[in-house]
């Protein structure tokens, strides 16, 4: 039995009236408080889907936009989509393997190094960037060179907002592994690269894999860096070197359209884009829980 010693007798003594009403008091101050921050995101998401919700149907998934004041016919926009897919693949097939190296080559072989502090704090800066900027970039960079807004070019835009972003993420989730795996791996015999490939990388896999969704989230929403790249199109894409529309303009061009048709079409997409991030980020969030499991 344990003994309370007299100097322990106030942790055991109820607390007084005044300060029960004080704890309550800001318990109910912290509960108005969370709402109000949570309410901008609820109102947002509550807007879209009111507005975007009566034009929903399986013809805008399937079918490209109709000019503006034609009725009965089939209006959507499948083409932004596609194409917001294929740019955002594209950007993924630059950035994660890129990004992955560089928060190996970091985190594991250059650890404290004057390299990986510099590498780590470009990446920083980087993905501090504003995207409008990096649209100029690849502006600059491909459609100035080949004379043509493309696809390429948005990957290209979208691939530098999401590379540091990999990185970084992949250098924490690499440092969340446990030292002990390393030295049990050098206590068998194991080499470094042995042990860095085929134990420290698949054990912190599950986070690499969420920094991944969260940086395709991220980039599948930029819509600046796609005005300078992409630009846009009603029609289907001719090829990864031709404009290629996408959802965020199509929903910047739409939504500041004179014709109420199109305003309706850009609410809609809107509901679209904002059900793809949701998805990606309860994915992300899946997995964490199934490694934490």
């Amino acid at each position: 039995m344990v003994q309370k010693s007299p100097d322990d007798s106030e942790l055991f003594s109820p607390l007084s009236p005044l300060r029960n009403s004080f704890s309550l008091g800001m318990t109910i101050l912290a509960f108005i408080l969370t709402f109000i921050a949570l309410l901008p995101l609820f109102a947002i998401v509550w807007e879209i889907t009111r507005q975007g919700l009566p034009q929903l149907s399986w013809e805008v998934f399937t079918s490209l936009p109709s000019p503006p004041g034609v009725e009965n016919e089939a209006n959507g926009f499948a083409n932004a989509i596609v194409g917001s897919l294929t740019m955002v693949g594209l950007a993924a097939l630059l950035s994660v393997p890129l990004g992955v190296m560089t928060g190996i080559f970091v985190s594991e072989f250059a650890k404290g190094s004057v390299v990986a502090n510099t590498i780590r704090f470009v990446s920083a800066v980087l993905s501090s960037v504003p995207s409008v900027i990096v649209g100029v970039f690849a502006y600059g960079v491909l459609v100035i060179t080949t004379k043509k807004f493309s696809a390429v070019a948005g990957g290209l835009a979208l691939g530098v907002i999401m590379l540091p972003i990999i990185s970084l993420t992949t250098e924490e989730a690499l440092k969340a592994v446990p030292m002990s795996y390393r030295l049990g791996s050098a206590a068998l015999g194991g080499a470094r690269f042995t042990t860095i490939f085929r134990l420290i990388i698949p054990a912190a896999l599950p986070s690499i894999t969420t920094g991944v969704l969260l940086a395709v989230a991220r980039a599948a929403g930029e819509t600046a860096p796609l005005m300078f790249t992409a630009l846009f199109s009603q029609f289907w894409a001719e090829g990864l070197w031709n404009p290629t529309p996408s959802l965020p303009v199509l929903i910047y061009t739409y939504a500041s359209s004179p014709f109420p048709d199109q305003n309706a079409i850009a609410w809609t997409a809107s509901l679209v884009l904002l059900f793809l991030v949701l998805i990606t980020n309860l994915l992300s969030r899946f997995i964490i829980r199934q490694r934490q499991s």
